[in-house]
């Protein structure tokens, strides 16, 4: 069952550009990764330091995988010394 995965990111000000740069290599890597269907970021219309990927997976299980990867742990810790806090990662189902 598909699935849509929501990560929301509050980036110190200033620093929007090198998450930025860092979330394009994420996407790009992720397109690769069995399983992944979609993506976009979204940046704050009301708060312009927080960002928000969403990604579609055909299953959580793919996800995790790709969570888990190392070459996607690298890219996180490139963008966690710009983190005002932790990122808030959410998984949502698809219902009727």
């Amino acid at each position: 069952m598909a699935i849509k995965v929501f990560i929301e990111r509050k980036i110190e000000p200033g620093r929007e550009i090198d998450v930025h740069h860092a979330l394009i290599k994420l996407r790009s890597r992720a397109m690769h990764a069995p399983g992944y269907i979609s993506g976009e970021t979204l940046r704050s219309y009301d708060d312009p330091h927080t960002y928000l990927v969403i990604s579609t997976w055909n299953s959580v299980e793919e996800w995790k995988r790709w969570e888990n990867n190392p070459e996607r742990q690298a890219i996180e810790a490139e963008i966690a010394p710009y983190l005002t806090e932790p990122p808030k990662t959410r998984i949502f189902l698809y219902t009727a």
